[in-house]
């Protein structure tokens, strides 16, 4: 039974209120990375979704247990996600040690929304909008900009990283924003088959953490080595990891998978904030209109494109049943108003026939 439109609003707005709090922890994920130099982006990565999507799996248990049957059922979209959620840090945290902490965030969570958009058209034949052609594209200009900005600053800089390792960081950011868009997609679509939010949410992180064990175990030696290290560590698996993407799941009950990476573009804006503010890095005028072109995106692709109009009512005159069985209208011509109902057309979109 379809909801009533006020009661649909409001759910949409719930779930882009979390994925807009999950983005804005996201944000902070490369800040708090420099705070342990000595610990290399692959076990930063790996202990961050590692740690994070195996307490997910254990808070989840009672749920996951419960929801085993559906759970198999869809075994290959739960693979997909679990590999794509160990790939993701490895990639991301890389992308951001190489490229520098405001253009690794924005390349990878720049791309996201228009791969994201791709696989659902390809997989689920979800129509792609003139209107979210113009955002993507705006987006991905910003994410061009910054890049180059970046690599301006790193050429120019003394000591600073060589545009080969940008250009390898932007690189890598791709495959983070391909693979942040595969696991999204892969929890919305447990989601939508039945499978509750934590379960889906559990079950795919939490594979995906037992994927990242091996790397943790390779290269974490350092997130010992003193308290601050650990402490970075606690943080990065328990506030943004944890506690975002528990948010996250809760965010994709209510909106689709591309709707969702297009809210996380708040996280560059956020880490390319605190990287200038806290981290030191500077970012010329050109690397803040990108910003400003990502947040434009946001701003085109999540403002509703009309106000739910009006069922309109189609006048017609309907025959009413006479004496003797014969049609005849209503007393003194009256016409009789039929309402169309309202349906959506995603996106936010409502028309009505």
């Amino acid at each position: 039974m379809r909801r009533p439109t006020g009661q649909r609003a409001r759910s949409v707005g719930a779930g882009s209120l979390c994925v807009l709090v999950a983005s804005a922890l996201w944000g902070t994920t490369g800040t708090a990375a420099t705070f342990a130099p000595a610990v290399g982006p692959l076990a930063i990565g790996a202990v961050a979704m590692g740690l994070g999507g195996l307490l997910q799996a254990l808070i989840a248990a009672p749920r996951i247990a419960r929801e085993g049957p559906r759970l198999r059922a869809q075994r290959g979209v739960v693979l997909l996600g679990a590999m794509a959620v160990a790939l993701y840090p490895l990639a991301f945290y890389s992308s951001m040690h190489l490229a520098g902490v405001a253009a690794g965030t924005v390349v990878s969570i720049g791309s996201a929304p228009l791969a994201s958009a791709l696989i659902e058209r390809v997989v689920d034949g979800r129509r792609l909008t003139r209107r979210w052609m113009f955002g993507a594209a705006m987006g991905m200009s910003g994410t061009v900009l910054l890049c180059v900005a970046e690599a301006a600053t790193a050429h120019s800089a003394p000591g600073a990283g060589s545009v080969r390792m940008t250009v390898l960081g932007v690189g890598l950011g791709l495959v983070a924003g391909l693979t942040y868009a595969l696991y999204s997609w892969a929890a919305h679509r447990l989601i939508g088959r039945g499978v509750s939010s934590g379960a889906a949410m559990g079950t795919v992180f939490g594979i995906g953490g037992v994927l990242l064990l091996p790397v943790l175990l390779v290269t974490g030696a350092p997130l010992l080595s003193s308290w601050s290290n650990a402490a970075v560590g606690a943080y990065m698996a328990l506030v943004p990891m944890l506690i975002g993407y528990v948010l996250f799941g809760w965010g994709l009950a209510h909106v689709p998978a591309s709707t969702a990476t297009t809210l996380s573009l708040l996280e560059p804006a956020v880490a390319a904030v605190l990287a200038v503010l806290i981290v030191g890095e500077r970012l010329p005028l050109l690397g803040w209109i990108g910003i400003a072109a990502v947040v434009g995106c946001l701003a085109v692709l999540t403002t509703p494109s009309r106000t739910a109009r009006q069922p309109r009512a189609i006048t017609t005159t309907r025959p009413t049943t006479g004496a003797g069985g014969h049609d005849a209208p209503p007393p003194g011509g009256a016409s009789v108003h039929v309402t169309a109902p309202s349906v959506p057309t995603g996106r936010g979109e409502v028309s009505t026939y």
